[in-house]
């Protein structure tokens, strides 16, 4: 009996602030990194996909999330095309994490490939507002 109410005691102390609210459309907000794009990426094979259109590989260990952010095997979405976040390996150039968008994800502004600068340093002209 004391045993029981140790552990009962134990469990009432966990702080609430570690528990996930409801997934995306539901409550959860999901926070993408701030380097993720978005595109539309179709899987075309265990380690390839297809994204904006172009064929891009996935790195290893490559993680797909899906709108409720679990993990999606990317073997059970071959041929699928979603708008997703996703982030390309800087060092590889491979597709390294993606997150399949809900509706209201989708709808939130983000940059696309084309509005990238993809350089380290800026110049004058980068200070004048268009």
């Amino acid at each position: 009996m004391l045993a029981s109410l140790v552990g009962a005691s134990t469990f009432a102390s966990i702080p609430v602030a570690h528990a996930q609210q409801a997934p995306s459309g539901m409550g959860m907000v999901r926070n993408f990194p701030e380097a993720a794009l978005r595109g539309a990426l179709t899987v075309t094979s265990a380690n390839e996909a297809r994204l904006n259109g172009q064929p891009i590989r996935m790195a290893p260990g490559m993680r797909l999330f899906s709108p409720q952010n679990t993990l999606v095997m990317s073997h059970s979405v071959v041929g699928q095309t979603f708008k997703v976040n996703y982030v390309i390996e800087q060092s590889t150039g491979m597709l390294h994490t993606a997150w399949i968008l809900t509706q209201g994800e989708a709808d939130a502004p983000r940059k696309s490939p084309g509005e990238v600068v993809d350089r380290n340093y800026r110049t004058d002209s980068d200070l004048i507002k268009k």
